[in-house]
């Protein structure tokens, strides 16, 4: 069983993704909190698998508080939930922690895998922010890697840079005039390199260190 706690202000917000979450037999809405401390303390005492954050909260911000939750409680999986697609508080949270960054515009099947996959050690990332993150990036321009620990080819930055573009495997081939499956092993090896998970963390890494 899931054990999740929901932090929004807004109580029937909290009321209808309890309806959502448990439509799944697999999940368990354990509690509730208005604001930050308050979700801060259900940590403490109820010890849940999976917070679900708004950012916008009273007291603090969620993004304060996903940094606070995890700075503590490091074993348990943080999700912005928001209506906010803006690309700064998605960098925010990512730097303070969150394990997944997702819109309140998603489906009910989308949040309960969302949930799900949060619970079993991946990062999540609704592909509006994501897309948000790319214009940002975009805009914003490529900065020096020269402070890095690790050397990353350029052929791997590139992959790199279309894989922040939201782009699979084949359209990075494509584009790249490589094979899908040296595309996919050049991933896996810097999943190894860079000690990651996942696409969405190597998204994460590029952006706080600003490789693309």
């Amino acid at each position: 069983m899931i054990k999740v706690v929901l932090a929004d202000d807004q109580k029937i917000m909290n009321a209808g993704i309890k309806l959502i979450l448990e439509g799944d037999e697999e999940i368990k809405v354990v509690g509730y909190a208005a604001n930050v401390e308050e979700a801060l303390e259900l940590c403490k005492e109820l010890h849940p698998d999976v917070i679900l954050m708004d950012i916008i909260m009273s007291v603090r911000d969620g993004t304060l508080g996903a940094a606070l939750i995890k700075n503590k409680f490091s074993s348990i999986k943080l999700i912005i939930l928001t209506g906010s697609k803006d690309s700064a508080n998605i960098i925010k949270a990512m730097n303070c922690g969150a394990d997944g960054y997702m819109l309140k515009d998603i489906h009910p099947e989308e949040l309960i895998m969302t949930v799900k996959t949060v619970a079993l050690g991946l990062n999540v990332m609704h592909k509006d922010a994501f897309h948000s993150v790319s214009e940002y990036i975009h805009l914003n321009g490529k900065i020096p890697q020269s402070h890095l620990d690790v050397v990353i080819m350029e052929r791997e930055i590139n992959i790199i840079r279309h894989i922040v573009a939201g782009k699979e495997n084949r359209e990075i081939a494509k584009i790249l005039y490589m094979s899908e499956g040296t595309v996919k092993n050049t991933i896996s090896g810097l999943f190894k390199k860079l000690k990651l998970r996942d696409r969405v963390q190597l998204v994460i890494y590029a952006i706080k260190n600003e490789l693309v």
